[in-house]
């Protein structure tokens, strides 16, 4: 009898038992998140110049507080302030009262929205409007934000 056949079919079953388990492994590791970074990532804002994002937060009740550290040599008068959530179910209203804020200085900057669910993860565009201190000249800045959502 011919025992090569039977050789080879015993090594691809070897190599077919692993290729299996390491499937089954790959899938409970998904099953549990495991490949979900958004679950270990702590949030994160990000405005271009002339501002930094200082410190933020999102609350269920309030919506998205972000304070902002003027990091240009100018003084400047923020307009308004957006954001626009990219997360389903809402909505967001601008911030339209005038806040100055001087070189070097903060100001914290509190946009109201509903439909926000403590315990998920909140992400959407922030557009800040701002004016140079004597000017009529609207400038914007924009960024991003992602936080977890507090109560």
């Amino acid at each position: 009898m011919n025992r090569k056949g039977q050789a080879a079919m015993e090594f691809l079953m070897t190599y077919g038992w692993a290729i299996l388990a390491a499937i089954i492994a790959i899938g409970v590791l998904a099953y549990f998140g495991v490949f979900s970074p958004g679950k270990y990532v702590t949030g994160s804002a990000v405005v271009n110049p002339p501002f930094y994002a200082n410190a933020w937060n999102v609350v269920s009740g309030t919506g998205v507080s972000i304070e902002l550290r003027n990091n240009g040599g100018e003084d400047y008068s923020i307009q308004s302030a957006t954001v626009t959530p990219t997360s389903a179910g809402v909505t967001c209203t601008a911030m339209t009262t005038a806040t100055p804020i001087t070189a070097g200085g903060t100001a914290t900057l509190v946009v109201p929205c509903t439909g926000l669910t403590s315990g998920d993860t909140f992400k959407g565009d922030l557009t800040v409007v701002y004016r140079k201190t004597g000017s009529d000249l609207d400038l914007t800045s924009t960024g991003t934000i992602a936080e977890k959502i507090t109560a």
